[in-house]
């Protein structure tokens, strides 16, 4: 009979060995995972801060269009107004010419040979 002698001590070990490498891969697995986690919260602070920047950027903008400024140049750019005190200066041409007007000459169709326009409505794409 042979006899089969179970040691407690080995047992103990080789139960500790298979816990420590169940830990290791536990412990893996949560790196890989923060890992990840910090990954995304790099990426999400540059969109809160590029989200930051761009209301900066809109609220200096809406402070310039609300401004006595930014309607003083529209006025006198688009609006085409005038203060009080400016001389305003209109062109005009010189009395009795008459004005000048500007056409556009036509342009004249060039005919094309019968046998173009048969060979383009049969071979051309």
């Amino acid at each position: 009979m042979s006899r089969l002698r179970i040691n407690f001590r080995r047992v103990l070990i080789f139960a500790g060995i298979i816990v420590l490498i169940l830990m290791i891969v536990d412990f893996n697995r949560r790196v890989e995972i923060l890992n990840t986690l910090n990954k995304q919260a790099v990426v999400r602070r540059e969109q809160a801060t590029q989200a930051v920047q761009t209301q900066l950027a809109l609220q200096t903008q809406v402070a310039f269009a609300s401004s006595t400024e930014a309607v003083d140049e529209w006025a006198r750019t688009e609006g085409h107004y005038v203060q009080d005190g400016d001389h305003p200066v209109v062109p005009v041409g010189q009395p009795g010419s008459e004005p000048i007007v500007s056409t556009e000459p036509t342009p004249v169709p060039t005919p094309v040979p019968n046998w173009q326009v048969w060979w383009d409505l049969f071979f051309a794409e």
